[in-house]
């Protein structure tokens, strides 16, 4: 999980880094919590941090199964899943404003970028897939513009697969801190703007967005949809496609990232400075 700056802060220029600071980095370093976001009203989120550091679940390897080709993960966090699709032999990049995630998704294996979402990236338009797990979909406060942001990132038909809260109908936009709670103190980072999504709320601004539902499922009891990009091709399942689209895959990599992402250079497969997809 991860958090980037919001629309206010002009294209190009880096906002506020609220994961980079502590206690968010303290917890990644030490693989536990407990962490919570802390909204102006005392409410309070626990963040999952133990299963955030840990291998894929059985959970996520549900989610992985659905990705084709190049997938970009938004917020990976300390790179579970990056880590899992590297293992497999899959192209994987993962974006996070933490270094300390940056750093931990490295060790794993994986390869990441320490960049904000609404940053530039490397193959804009030309991921195949792109992940918004672990409550990532709050990232910048606005869901609207997240979802173009992700519109813009993906290979037209591409795919976006989003966690959302169960589903309970909730479109909630605040200001939040990242606070560490042990006694007998309580350390909290910045303020930043977050969201949270129900699966009726994001499906609403995923119309709007022009987006096409193309899956929904619960699991463990987390709750997923598969949102296909504007442009994409038409039918329930798309499957015919997705095979292609996987075949054409075996021959794509992720560009290790510029020199200042952490790379494992063991995962780097025909690395190119201008493409993040090689062979593309």
């Amino acid at each position: 999980m991860s958090t980037a700056h919001g629309t206010t802060t002009p294209p190009g220029v880096p906002g506020p880094r609220p994961w980079s600071a502590d206690p968010y980095s303290d917890a990644l370093v030490t693989g536990r919590g407990p962490l919570f976001l802390r909204r102006t009203d005392g409410w309070l989120l626990p963040l999952e941090v133990e299963r955030w550091c840990a291998r894929a679940d059985a959970v996520d390897l549900t989610v992985l199964g659905r990705c084709e080709g190049a997938v970009l993960d938004v917020g990976c966090g300390p790179g579970r899943l990056v880590a899992e699709l590297a293992a497999r032999g899959r192209p994987a990049l993962g974006i996070d404003v933490s270094e300390a995630a940056v750093a931990h998704t490295a060790r794993l294996g994986g390869q990441a970028l320490r960049r904000s979402v609404f940053e530039p990236l490397p193959g804009e338009g030309r991921w195949d897939t792109a992940l918004l797990l672990d409550g990532n979909v709050g990232i910048g406060g606005d869901p609207a513009a997240l979802l173009r942001r992700m519109a813009q990132l993906l290979t037209p038909g591409g795919l976006l697969i989003v966690e959302t809260l169960a589903d309970v109908d909730v479109d909630e936009r605040v200001s939040v801190h990242i606070v560490r709670v042990a006694d007998p103190r309580t350390t909290a980072g910045p303020a930043f703007p977050w969201a949270r999504l129900g699966t009726p709320a994001l499906l609403r601004h995923a119309a709007r967005a022009g987006w096409r539902r193309e899956g929904q499922w619960s699991a463990g009891g987390r709750s997923f949809v598969a949102l296909r990009n504007r442009d994409g091709r038409d039918g329930p399942d798309d499957r015919d496609d997705r095979d292609d689209r996987n075949s054409r895959s075996t021959s794509s990599a992720a560009e290790p990232p510029n020199s200042t992402a952490v790379i494992n250079s063991q995962r780097a497969r025909k690395p190119s400075p201008e493409s993040p997809l090689a062979n593309r």
